[in-house]
């Protein structure tokens, strides 16, 4: 096969990768942050302390991370044909992508918040902030960082998941590389396909990288935060004097 044959292949499974994997992130930020973020409120000692609600989401999370991804698919038809109205292409794959990349997602945010200075939602609260206000103003602000890292490690999952998902007639670099690269013995467009997710796969991760350390290295924060910190060190020095006085 010549490169002129090639390329109009290529490109229209890379848009086709890049369109799965972009709807999938967006539904998979969509509802993964949220469920990251109550695994932390209702968890022991949490604002919305909730053991038996706790146990029985982490579990949810815990059963839906479990599942090979391939088997997800399978197990998902019938949810994705009530949706999109097929099981095949690129909108159907977006189904079993999301719903594989929730629950990831979610862990990730998790991990993410109670990384939060505890201090701050201590802050918060004496100034009369309620868990929206917490959770809006203190932990997600805080936790920016490590959940950009978070999407960033998410949406490398999903273009291995996507490409997994070419496999069942999905479309993308996946359908293409087993199609075409394997089955009609084009190794040459094969190995194309491998350079081209590296590449991809590389350029995410070195963008995802660079915002995170930038955010870092400003502080990891927006809104009030640093005048939370500020208030922090306040009270401590006032109290400091009061007992010496």
């Amino acid at each position: 096969m010549t490169w002129s044959q090639m390329q109009p292949l290529l490109s229209q499974a890379c848009w086709d990768t890049l369109y799965m994997v972009g709807w999938s992130t967006l539904i998979a930020v969509v509802g993964g942050l949220p469920l990251g973020v109550l695994l932390v409120l209702t968890d022991r000692g949490g604002l919305l302390q909730n053991v038996v609600a706790n146990k029985v989401i982490g579990q949810i999370v815990n059963v839906a991370r479990s599942l090979p991804f391939i088997i997800l698919m399978v197990a998902l038809m019938d949810f994705t044909r009530s949706i999109t109205g097929t099981t095949i292409g690129r909108e159907a794959a977006i189904v079993p992508l999301a719903v594989g990349a929730i629950p990831f997602f979610a862990r990730l945010v998790e991990t993410a918040v109670r990384e939060v200075d505890g201090g701050l939602v201590e802050a918060v609260q004496s100034m009369g902030g309620n868990t929206w206000t917490i959770v809006r103003k203190v932990l997600v602000p805080e936790a920016l960082p490590s959940l950009i890292a978070s999407t960033t490690t998410t949406i490398v999952a999903l273009i291995g998941y996507s490409a997994m998902a070419g496999t069942v007639g999905a479309g993308g670099l996946g359908d293409i590389a087993i199609r075409y690269g394997y089955q009609r013995f084009e190794a040459d467009l094969m190995w194309i396909t491998v350079a081209i997710l590296a590449v991809v796969i590389s350029v995410i991760q070195f963008a995802g990288d660079y915002a995170a350390r930038s955010l870092h290295h400003r502080g990891g924060r927006s809104g009030p935060a640093p005048k939370l910190r500020l208030l922090k060190a306040q009270e401590s020095a006032a109290a400091d004097i009061s007992k010496v006085a």
